[in-house]
């Protein structure tokens, strides 16, 4: 089974705020995820992010594959 570690989005319209999250490659973007990793909020004047790394490491040694999206969030 390949995985993703990529954004889910969540929140409300026009306010949008998304979680790194472990999905199998297949699933949809908000469909169901192995593991919640952290969340990023880019609404506020200073956005927010928070990710466990030791687990995005973890999945990581594992083979998860890691979207452009969430490498921009991690620099």
């Amino acid at each position: 089974m390949i995985t993703k570690i990529r954004l889910s989005r969540t929140g409300t319209k026009n306010k949008p705020r998304w979680r790194v999250v472990v999905q199998s490659k297949g699933t949809k973007r908000d469909g169901k995820t192995l593991e919640i990793l952290g969340f990023y909020e880019p609404r506020k004047e200073n956005p927010v992010v928070k990710i466990n790394r030791e687990r995005l490491m973890s999945w990581r040694e594992k083979g998860a594959l890691v979207s452009p999206a969430v490498e921009k969030l991690l620099e």
